[in-house]
């Protein structure tokens, strides 16, 4: 009787072998995966190496010469720093407004199906009507924006036109248009914490508050994790709401670094210096990524 840990016998072809059943099911996604993130990346570390750009002329190997150009490009930096501000002033209340929402639905509100329509719908519009939308609330004077800070002797606010309030504008405008995805993350996890724990805690004459502190938001810190880490991702590659609202104005002061990356790409045509401006800000990513990693693996253990 042969041993189930035999090896494969001699007759069987070696590419019978290779072409397993597992093998071949991963194959399509293997084939997709390899031609449109594996070569595209190889394609722009590549370009990044060269002087490659959209007049016509032959590219060339610069080496390292567009990395060193774009450690000492002021409006690289001063791009991720608008991208660092952003993240930090869309992600804190992203989380916290979707918890709170998320638990005043689980509380048993009537109409919970208007409340859940209400505050996921936005999440569904495409974001240029979103961003039209925000535009004409953001009209000084005749926007419903300025109107209500008036209501209480604030305002009127040039939004998108000052440098000190525009990046705000976009941050809220992002919380209103994304919010409901992190809502229902959060309501799935909520409708999943055992009822016991808190008919036990009920028993044992603990409050609403002390129930939420000791028992909601304890079953909540892996979903919290997770949500808090696909929001700075999401928050980093901010784009499209930006471009639309200010064009990265005014005087440049919303311009996150992928815009930066589009304008000296396809405005300055220098597509290699871009690729290199791309995998500066992946490899920046990349390390913030592995911190926060290692931060909710120790805080695990």
């Amino acid at each position: 009787m042969s041993s189930p840990h035999a090896s494969p016998r001699p007759g069987v072809p070696f590419v019978r072998r290779l072409l397993s059943p597992g093998l071949l099911f991963a194959l399509p996604f293997l084939v997709l995966f390899a031609l449109f993130m594996l070569w595209p990346l190889a394609q722009g570390l590549w370009m990044s190496l060269t002087d490659t750009s959209l007049s016509a002329h032959t590219p060339g190997f610069v080496g390292l010469d567009n990395f060193t150009e774009a450690f000492g490009d002021a409006e690289m930096w001063r791009a991720l720093w608008h991208t660092a501000w952003f993240t930090l002033i869309s992600t804190v209340p992203l989380v916290a407004v979707a918890l709170g929402m998320a638990l005043l639905v689980h509380t048993g509100l009537p109409g919970q199906w208007v409340w859940r329509l209400a505050f996921f719908a936005p999440y569904l519009l495409p974001v240029g009507v979103v961003s039209l939308l925000w535009i004409w609330l953001y009209q000084p004077d005749l926007g419903l924006v300025d109107h209500l800070l008036g209501v209480i002797g604030v305002g009127p606010l040039t939004w998108l036109s000052d440098e000190s309030v525009a990046m705000w504008a976009v941050a809220l405008t992002t919380l209103w248009w994304t919010v409901g995805f992190n809502f229902l993350l959060y309501l799935a996890a909520l409708q999943s914490v055992p009822d016991h724990l808190y008919e036990a805690a009920a028993l044992d004459g603990a409050g609403a508050w002390r129930r939420l502190r000791s028992i909601t938001l304890p079953q909540l810190r892996r979903i919290t994790a997770v949500i808090t880490v696909l929001q700075i991702l999401a928050s980093l590659k901010v784009f499209d709401q930006v471009y639309l609202l200010t064009k990265g104005g005014p005087d440049g002061a919303t311009r996150p670094i992928v815009e930066y990356v589009y304008d000296v790409g396809f405005t300055g045509y220098r597509l290699g210096y871009a690729s290199a401006i791309s995998y500066v800000f992946f490899a920046l990513v990349l390390l913030a990524s592995a911190a926060q990693y290692a931060a909710l693996r120790r805080r695990e253990k």
